[in-house]
C-alpha cells in the first residue's frame, strides 16, 4: 500500500522529465549531489504565487534538499491577467503554472482540498468558509506522507496582517506540526502512512517594504539566496525569477536581484538549534542496513566523476543502484532515491525515450495507434524487455546499438468505460468550498497520472529499470518547433450549448442552441431539459449532420417558475445511456493544453423588463466575460480596439464600457482619457469597471478626481445600505434590498477613496466589524452625459447570473439610452 502511495506522490512529479532532455555533465553531477542528500523541507502557504521561489531554489539546489510546496488552494478565486478564465478553469491554469515553476526551481508541488473562494481578511472569515478539521487533516496527511525534517510557513500567525487564507495556512501548519506525530490524531490515515515528527517549524520571516530584523528573543537563520551555483551556471535569484515568471496569469514576471540576497527563517516550534536549522537531522542513509556503504560509494563517485566522458560513470552508478535495490525499504524518501538513481543512469547514457500517438484527443471505445521510440547514443548496451499497460503488452527482447533508435508500434483499444481525462479534484461537485476527494492518496498530488502510460522494462548490465512513458501527441509547429501535448480521453458523445445564461424577459421567448456531437456514429436518442417541465420549453428544430456526426437542436424557452433556474441538458440514447458532459479546453503556450468536463447546463433567469437593445462599445482590459452576458440581454456589443478610442468613433454608441483593469494594462486607453471625457461631456454614458491601485497608467480616470484604494468587501452576503431613490437604482428597474442577495465570492474590490463631492455614492457596503465604505460606486453627471466608476465585481456577478447585479448593471447602461 505504501509503495502505491509513494508511486502516486512521485510519478506525477517525474513524468514531465521522463523524455530525458540531454543534461550537461555539471547538471548530472548536481543531480548526484541531490541523490546523496536526504534532507526534506515542506514549505506551506495558501495560493499559487505565495511561495518564496528564492528560498525554494536555494534549498533545492544549494542545500540539495528535497523541497515541496504545499499550497492549500489552486488559486481558483484569483484574477486573470492573460485571459477570461475565472474560478475552476483559472485554478487549472494556476495549477499548471505552479508545476512549471517547480520544474524550474527544483521543488515539488502539493495541494489540499481547499477551494480558493476569493479574498478573505481574517482567518475567522476564512474558516467560516472552509471546514477546518478537513483541511487540518490534509496538512497532516501531507506531512505524514512527505515526511519533512523541517517545515517553513510563508506567513506569520498574526490575524489581520495579510490575506486571511495566508494566516490560516500558517495556523493549520502550526497545529499540524504536533498532531502529525500523534497516533490518536486522524488515525484513519495510519493504514496508509505512519505518524511523523518534523524536527522544527519556522516561518519565512519578512518585513513588507523593508529588511527583516529579528528581535533578540527570536531564534532565526539566514540563507544566502543570492549566491551563484557554478554547476548550474546561474544564481538562485535567477532561478527564482524564472520560476516566479511562470505565474503568468497573475502578472508576476520577475527580474532577478543582482548580487547578495538573504532570506530569514524564524523558529516557531521544535528542537532548539545553534547554527543550522538542520542540526540533529541525521542522514537517512544511516537508517538502512548498508547505508554506510551507499554513502561511501556516493562519495567516491562524486570524487571520481568524469565530466568529459560521462558514460564512464555508468559502472559506479550501476553499483549504487544495486546497493539501493538490495534493501526492501518502503519509506517515501528511499523509494524516491530508487527513482532518482534510475533516472540518473539513463541521463548519463543520454537516453531518449518517447511514447507517441498521432492525435491529441481520443474517445472511450476508440482504437488508437501509438509508437514507442527508444534511442541510446552511448556505447553501453541497453536491453529492452517489454512495455506493458492494462491495455497492451509489447515484447521488445532486443538490445540497443549506439545511436540507432528502436521503434515499436502499439495498438491500443480504449474500453468504453475507460476514465475520461477529468482532473480528479473535479470528479465530484464542490462541497462547501472544498473539493470532494474521498481517496486519501489523491490529497496532495497536483494532477492526474497520464491517461495512458507505458511501463518500459529495461536491463542494463543485469540491473532492471522500469521507465514510465506517458502517451503524448507530438508534432512540429512552424513557429515553435516541436510541441508535445498529453493524450486526452473524452466521452463518445458531447453535449454543448451556445450560451450559459438565458434571459427570459418580458413578452419574449428566447432560445438556446444545443449541439450533440458523436465520435463514431450518431446514436438514436432524445434531448432532455432537466429542471423544466415539458410545458416550459419546446424543441423547435432538430438538424442531423451525418457527415460531421452531430445533431443541432434549437430549443425555445417558454416559462419558468423561479427567478433563476438551473437547467441541465442531456441526450438520452436508445440503450438508456445518458450523456450530459461538455468538453472545455484551455490553450496557452506556457502550459500544456488543459481539458476538463462540465455538466451541460444553463441558468434560466426570468425578468419582468426588457432592455433598450442599444449599441455598446466595450474597451477590453485584462479580459472578462461581461460582453457576452450583455449580448444575451439583447444589447449589440462591439469590442473597440486601441485605434478606435476617439471621440468621433465613440459618439456612435450611447454607452461605452471599460473592462476590468483596463487602466492597468491598456496604454492607448490611458493616453486617450481626454477623448473619453469629451464623449461623456457631449452626452455619452461611460461605465468604468475596477482597476487595481498599482500600477495605474494614468491617475485621471474620471471627470472629477478620485483615488483608488485597496478597500474591498469580501463577504458577499454582507448588508448593503442603498439610496433606493437614486436614479440608477430606480430607472428603468426599481432596485430593492432583495437584489443584493445571492451574490458570489465578494461584493467588490479596490473601492474608491477621496472622491470629489460632485460624485454621488448611492451604495454603502462593509465587511463585518469594519467601517462602512461608500466607494463601491461613484456616479456623476458631466456636461450632457453620465459617468460611473465601480469596484463592484461585475466580472464575477454577471457571468454567474446574479439577478440583482444584472438588474443594477442594466440600469447603469440604460442611462445612455438617449432619453
Amino acid at each position: 500500500m505504501f509503495r502505491k502511495l509513494a508511486f502516486g506522490l512521485i510519478v506525477v512529479q517525474l513524468v514531465s522529465s521522463i523524455a530525458f532532455a540531454q543534461n550537461p555533465s555539471s547538471k548530472l553531477y548536481h543531480d548526484l549531489l541531490k541523490l546523496q542528500e536526504t534532507k526534506r523541507v515542506l514549505f506551506v502557504a495558501a495560493h499559487p504565487d505565495d511561495e518564496n521561489t528564492r528560498l525554494i531554489s536555494y534549498l533545492a539546489n544549494g542545500e540539495h534538499a528535497q523541497v515541496a510546496y504545499l499550497s492549500l488552494t489552486r488559486g481558483d478565486g484569483g484574477q486573470n491577467l492573460i485571459g477570461k478564465e475565472l474560478g475552476i478553469p483559472l485554478g487549472l491554469i494556476r495549477t499548471h503554472e505552479l508545476l512549471k515553476a517547480r520544474e524550474t526551481d527544483g521543488g515539488r508541488q502539493f495541494f489540499s482540498r481547499a477551494l480558493d473562494f476569493g479574498f478573505s481578511k481574517i482567518p475567522d472569515e476564512t474558516l467560516n468558509n472552509w471546514d477546518k478539521e478537513k483541511l487540518l487533516a490534509d496538512v497532516i496527511w501531507v506531512i505524514r506522507s512527505f515526511q519533512p525534517d523541517i517545515i517553513i510557513n510563508r506567513f506569520n500567525l498574526i490575524p489581520g496582517t495579510t490575506h486571511g487564507h495566508h494566516t490560516t495556512s500558517a495556523m493549520l501548519s502550526y497545529e499540524a506540526f504536533d498532531l502529525a506525530g500523534d497516533p490518536k490524531s486522524f488515525s484513519n490515515q495510519l493504514s496508509k502512512v505512519k505518524i511523523w515528527n518534523p524536527k522544527r517549524l519556522f516561518w519565512n520571516a519578512y518585513s513588507w517594504g523593508g529588511q527583516y530584523e529579528a528581535s533578540e528573543d527570536k531564534k532565526y537563520h539566514i540563507f544566502p539566496v543570492g549566491d551563484y551555483n557554478p554547476l548550474l551556471g546561474t544564481t538562485y535569484s535567477q532561478i527564482a525569477a524564472d520560476s516566479r515568471t511562470m505565474h503568468k496569469s497573475q502578472g508576476f514576471g520577475s527580474t532577478p536581484q543582482i548580487g547578495m540576497g538573504q532570506d530569514h527563517i524564524e523558529q516557531l516550534k521544535g528542537d532548539t538549534f545553534k547554527d543550522d536549522p538542520f542540526e540533529g537531522v541525521e542522514s537517512k542513509w544511516s537508517q538502512v542496513p548498508n547505508g554506510k556503504v551507499i554513502q561511501d560509494k556516493l562519495t567516491a563517485t562524486l570524487q571520481n566523476f568524469d565530466f568529459i566522458n560521462v558514460s564512464n560513470n555508468i559502472e559506479a552508478l550501476l553499483e549504487i543502484k544495486k546497493l539501493i535495490d538490495s534493501n526492501a525499504e518502503n519509506e517515501i524518501w528511499y523509494l524516491e532515491k530508487k527513482e532518482a538513481i534510475n533516472q540518473l543512469i539513463l541521463d548519463a547514457l543520454g537516453v531518449k525515450a518517447e511514447f507517441n500517438v498521432n492525435k491529441e484527443i481520443a474517445y472511450s471505445g476508440e482504437t488508437i495507434a501509438g509508437e514507442i521510440i527508444f534511442n541510446n547514443p552511448s556505447q553501453i548496451s541497453v536491453e529492452l524487455l517489454k512495455a506493458t499497460h492494462q491495455l497492451f503488452n509489447v515484447d521488445f527482447n532486443t538490445s540497443t546499438k549506439p545511436n540507432q533508435p528502436i521503434t515499436r508500434p502499439v495498438s491500443i483499444k480504449i474500453p468504453k468505460d475507460y476514465p475520461v481525462s477529468q482532473p480528479f479534484w473535479l470528479e465530484k461537485p464542490i462541497d462547501k468550498n472544498l473539493f470532494d476527494i474521498s481517496d486519501l492518496t489523491k490529497i496532495g498530488p497536483p494532477i492526474n497520472h497520464p491517461s495512458i502510460a507505458a511501463n518500459l522494462e529495461l536491463n542494463i548490465q543485469g540491473q532492471k529499470i522500469e521507465l514510465i512513458l506517458p502517451l503524448k501527441y507530438k508534432y512540429n509547429d512552424q513557429v515553435d518547433g516541436e510541441i508535445n501535448q498529453p493524450l486526452t480521453i473524452v466521452p463518445e458523445v458531447n453535449v454543448s450549448l451556445n450560451q450559459s445564461l438565458v434571459f427570459l424577459m418580458k413578452d419574449q421567448k428566447p432560445s438556446i442552441e444545443v449541439e450533440v456531437s458523436f465520435k463514431q456514429n450518431i446514436l438514436k436518442g432524445v434531448l432532455l431539459l432537466e429542471g423544466l417541465d415539458k410545458s416550459q420549453y419546446k424543441i423547435i428544430s432538430e438538424e442531423r449532420d451525418e457527415r460531421r456526426k452531430k445533431i443541432n437542436f434549437k430549443v425555445e424557452l417558454i416559462a419558468s417558475k423561479a427567478e433563476k433556474t438551473k437547467v441541465t441538458v442531456a441526450y438520452k440514447a436508445e440503450d438508456g445511456r445518458l450523456y450530459n458532459q461538455d468538453i472545455n479546453r484551455i490553450l496557452y503556450k506556457h502550459i500544456p493544453n488543459l481539458t476538463y468536463f462540465t455538466t451541460a447546463s444553463f441558468d434560466l433567469i426570468k425578468f419582468d423588463f426588457t432592455t433598450s437593445a442599444q449599441k455598446i462599445a466595450y474597451i477590453a482590459g485584462a479580459g472578462d466575460d461581461v460582453p457576452e452576458v450583455l449580448r444575451y440581454l439583447g444589447y449589440e456589443v462591439n469590442i473597440i480596439d486601441n485605434g478606435g478610442i476617439n471621440k468621433a468613433n465613440l459618439k456612435l454608441y450611447p454607452t461605452v464600457i471599460i473592462g476590468i483593469r483596463a487602466f492597468n494594462t491598456n496604454q492607448s486607453l490611458a493616453n486617450n482619457v481626454d477623448q473619453l471625457m469629451d464623449y461623456v461631456k457631449e452626452g455619452g454614458n461611460l461605465i468604468v469597471q475596477y482597476n487595481t491601485s498599482s500600477p495605474l497608467l494614468t491617475r485621471d480616470l474620471g471627470p472629477y478626481p478620485f483615488a483608488i484604494s485597496r478597500d474591498r468587501v469580501t463577504v458577499e452576503e454582507s448588508p448593503v445600505i442603498a439610496d433606493y431613490d437614486h436614479p440608477i437604482l430606480t430607472s428603468p428597474i426599481q432596485i430593492t434590498s432583495k437584489d443584493f442577495e445571492d451574490w458570489v465570492q465578494e461584493r467588490g474590490l479596490y473601492f474608491t477613496a477621496d472622491w470629489d463631492q460632485k460624485y454621488t455614492t448611492p451604495l454603502e457596503m462593509q465587511d463585518p466589524g469594519e467601517a462602512p465604505s461608500k466607494g463601491a460606486l461613484l456616479h456623476a453627471k458631466y456636461g450632457e452625459g453620465t459617468y460611473t466608476y465601480s469596484g463592484i465585481s461585475w466580472f464575477r456577478h454577471l457571468p454567474a447570473g446574479v439577478p440583482g447585479a444584472i438588474k443594477l448593471f442594466v440600469n447603469l447602461i440604460e442611462q445612455g439610452d438617449g432619453k
